[in-house]
């Protein structure tokens, strides 16, 4: 698709009508023109219940064909805002009050604290319903009342409305609501397929959580612009995705890298399966992911890695590195590939080449700001650019290297450590199969650094092997004072590494 779409029931549903554009295991493919249908049958029930186009909708439903197309439905109709189904009673309290939710949209057969919250909030519950025929991702709702009077009347162009509402990490602070409209989302995903290369002939396989702008953005809505097809087999589970990359006849899939190491855990054990695969690609974006990985996984399925660099105010993608023949640089994230993009300092200068400062970006997929937060927009934006928190600088052919976050450097008595050039170094040991290095508080430094390792299934190392190993390559001031060895490193809710209070979560300070 040349033209970028005005908004995502246009994306959703151009195309080939007969085209399959969801599949799922044992269920029916759904079609272009099945899920134009559903689009539109779900807007007229939203407004036959009263919800208006800039009403804001929680989703709390499973991964999966039905949260692939709930999605697309609803923020067609209102803005959406999905919900980890995971989180605990007050954790949907506090979003649901925060971005005003109008109604909860939950899967049916869901025994979720969230219908207990909405009840509570005065929030109307419409269920939703699987289909009896088995296609997947065709559903119905029901609702045992009306939020409002019934809405009538055509909305017009709605390119600019808010059709996506998620939150920021929270991490350092408050987390904040970052809407994004069609216009953003629609730019996003035209500049992901046009960075890919997607046709009408890709499908991807959807493990990424549909809760997350990877997952929604990165995964599903690429794919749809281009014409292609999505196979949504649930949530993530390492022990069945060889099962399904058999079965779905995928030609990429995109994931974080901690979810890549889970995969190639399971590698060998699925030979066959691997060796039949014909993937195009391989993606990586949300977090950093190590050299000698991606090294690995091309190894494995004999194609490329794409490592991107996205985040949620950009509708996901900003950076990414170029398919073959073009030049891939392991380390970096790769040119721009949307926005623009550039590094400033502190005064609002932007920076030559290998200059290191905050990286910057502008472009149509970037949000306009904050929803109610003046404080927060006035320091995100200088000069018409978005300040992503993010370290890093742009080499002399364009590609860009992240070297931490503005937040998450470690201040060690004056120092300056970037927590992934630790990272980096851990990983290279012949033992360490996954690493996060943090900050350690420390009486007379300030801060301290400090790692978490996962060693490989059968190997050994100790604490002095590794302090060792990485004292030998990086200035002593750089050496872990303690590092820590667990069977799993602490997560957030997709499967992302936070750093920030890392130690407070492994026990390590109270």
């Amino acid at each position: 698709m040349n033209r970028v779409p005005r908004n995502i029931r246009e994306l959703a549903s151009s195309g080939n009508p007969a085209a399959d554009v969801i599949l799922a295991p044992e269920q029916s493919p759904m079609t272009r023109a099945g899920l134009a249908t559903q689009i539109d049958e779900t807007v007229r029930k939203l407004r036959s219940l009263g919800i208006r186009p800039d009403d804001h909708i929680a989703i709390v439903h499973h991964d999966g064909p039905h949260m692939a197309a709930l999605f697309l439905a609803i923020s067609s109709g209102a803005a959406a805002a999905p919900l980890n189904p995971a989180y605990k009673r007050e954790e949907f309290e506090f979003y649901m009050t925060d971005i005003e939710a109008k109604a909860l949209v939950i899967q049916a057969d869901l025994d979720s604290p969230a219908r207990e919250v909405a009840k509570q909030l005065g929030i109307a519950v419409i269920n939703v319903v699987p289909s009896p025929d088995g296609i997947a991702g065709k559903f119905s709702l029901e609702a045992d009342q009306p939020v409002g009077p019934a809405v009538t009347g055509d909305s017009g162009d709605i390119s600019d409305n808010v059709a996506l509402v998620l939150h920021t990490s929270g991490t350092t602070s408050r987390p904040k609501i970052v809407p994004l409209t069609h216009r953003n989302l629609a730019a996003s995903a035209n500049n992901i397929a046009r960075t890919l290369g997607l046709s009408d002939g890709d499908r991807s396989l959807i493990i990424m959580p549909l809760f997350h702008i990877h997952g929604l953005v990165g995964a599903l809505l690429s794919s749809l612009h281009a014409g292609g097809s999505v196979y949504c087999a649930g949530s993530f589970n390492a022990l069945k995705f060889f099962g399904w990359l058999a079965e779905s006849k995928v030609s990429w899939y995109s994931a974080v890298p901690t979810m890549h190491q889970a995969i190639l855990g399971r590698a060998e054990r699925n030979k066959d399966i691997v060796a039949a695969q014909k993937l195009r690609f391989v993606r990586s974006s949300s977090a950093s992911m190590p050299p000698a990985l991606m090294q690995t996984i091309e190894k494995l399925y004999g194609c490329p890695v794409i490592e991107a660099y996205g985040m949620t105010e950009a509708s996901h993608q900003m950076a990414s590195n170029p398919l073959p023949p073009a030049s891939r640089k392991p380390g970096t994230v790769g040119l721009a590939a949307g926005p623009d993009v550039a590094v400033m300092d502190d005064s609002g200068q932007l920076l030559p080449p290998t200059k290191e400062g905050e990286i910057v970006i502008r472009g149509a997929n970037v949000t306009k700001g904050y929803a109610k937060n003046p404080g927060a927009n006035e320091s995100a934006f200088t000069n018409g650019w978005f300040r992503t928190g993010d370290l890093g600088y742009i080499d002399e052919e364009g590609y860009l290297t992240i070297s931490g976050r503005l937040k998450e450097i470690i201040n060690r008595g004056g120092e300056k450590i970037a927590p992934r050039e630790v990272d980096d170094v851990l990983m290279e040991h012949p033992a360490v199969a996954q690493v996060v290095t943090f900050a350690l508080p420390h009486e007379k430094l300030g801060e301290a650094v400090a790692a978490a390792v996962i060693l490989k299934e059968g190997a050994s190392a100790s604490e002095n092997d590794l302090r060792g190993f990485v004292s030998g390559r990086l200035a002593g001031f750089k050496v872990p004072s303690k590092i820590v060895f667990v069977p799993e490193i602490p997560k957030g809710p997709t499967g992302k590494m936070q750093r920030i209070g890392m130690a407070k979560r492994l026990g390590i300070v109270e």
